[in-house]
C-alpha cells in the first residue's frame, strides 16, 4: 500500500493512522509474504486474530445498546448476521479494501481479491490494526459507523436468518431448559492453518461434531450438525410462539 493508498483508506476512515505500518500489514496476504520477505514486516493473520476479537466487542457493545429489551439468544443471533464470514467479505468491498491488498502470484491468479474468506480475513485484521494504532475508543467509533447501515438493515428485518448455534440454543432452552454445551476436541495443523474439531453436548448427550479454521466455526458447523440430527428442533421452532 503506498502513500496515497493509505492517505485515501484513513480518508474514508476518518482517521489519521499513528502507526501506519500497522495499517498496511493488515493487507498483507501469506502467500504475498511468503513470496516476498523483503517487502513486508510481516502478514496479516496475528492481526486478523486480534481483529476478530475487536470486532466482536465493538458489535457486542452496539448491539447492547442499540437493543435493550434482547434477551441473550437475540443478541448472538444477530452478531452472527453481522460478523459471519460474508457479511464481513462485503463490508470490506463496501469500503474498497480489495484494491489494497497484497497478494502472492498464485492467490493473483485464483482469484483471492474476491475470495469471502480472505476480504473477511482482510476487515479482521484492519480492526486489529486500527485497535493497535489508534486505540480502544476511536476504533469503537469507527466500527460503530462502518456498521451503522448494516445494523440499520438488520432492525427493518427481524425476520434474518439465525445462526444455527442460536436456533439450537433457542431450542434447548425453551424444551429441555439447559444451554448447548461446546467441548473442543482436538485443534490440528500449524499455527497458520489451524483446524478446529468441536462437538456440541446437550444434556450430556453430544449430537454435532463441526469442523473449521477457527472455533467459533467449528461451533457453528456443529450446531449444524446437530439441528439435522434434531428435526423437530426446527418443527418447534417454527411451529411454538416465541415465549
Amino acid at each position: 500500500m503506498d502513500a496515497s493508498s493509505l492517505d485515501e483508506l484513513s480518508a474514508r476512515l476518518g482517521i489519521i493512522p499513528r502507526e501506519p505500518e500497522l495499517i498496511r500489514q493488515a493487507f498483507v496476504h501469506s502467500s504475498f509474504f511468503n513470496e516476498n520477505p523483503a517487502l513486508a514486516a510481516g502478514h496479516n493473520e496475528r492481526l486478523e486474530f486480534y481483529g476478530d476479537a475487536v470486532i466482536g466487542v465493538a458489535v457486542s457493545r452496539l448491539l447492547f445498546v442499540s437493543y435493550p429489551d434482547d434477551d441473550e439468544g437475540s443478541l448472538t443471533a444477530r452478531r452472527a448476521a453481522l460478523v459471519n464470514r460474508d457479511a464481513l467479505a462485503e463490508m470490506a468491498l463496501s469500503i474498497g479494501l480489495d484494491r489494497y491488498l497484497r497478494l502472492g502470484r498464485g492467490e493473483t491468479e485464483a482469484g483471492g481479491a474476491a475470495r469471502p474468506s480472505v476480504l473477511a480475513a482482510c476487515f479482521e485484521a484492519l480492526a486489529g490494526a486500527l485497535s493497535l494504532s489508534e486505540g480502544t475508543e476511536r476504533t469503537e467509533t469507527v466500527m460503530a459507523h462502518l456498521f451503522a447501515p448494516r445494523l440499520a438493515s438488520l432492525a427493518l428485518n427481524p425476520g434474518a436468518p439465525k445462526s444455527a448455534k442460536s436456533q439450537l440454543q433457542e431450542w434447548t432452552q425453551r424444551y429441555r431448559g439447559v444451554k448447548p454445551i461446546y467441548h473442543l476436541v482436538d485443534t490440528t495443523g500449524p499455527p497458520h492453518d489451524q483446524r478446529f474439531r468441536v462437538t456440541v453436548v446437550i444434556d450430556g448427550t453430544a449430537f454435532g461434531l463441526g469442523l473449521g479454521s477457527s472455533r467459533q466455526r467449528a461451533e457453528e458447523q456443529a450446531a449444524q450438525a446437530a439441528l439435522i440430527g434434531l428435526p423437530e428442533v426446527l418443527d418447534g421452532l417454527a411451529q411454538e410462539p416465541a415465549l
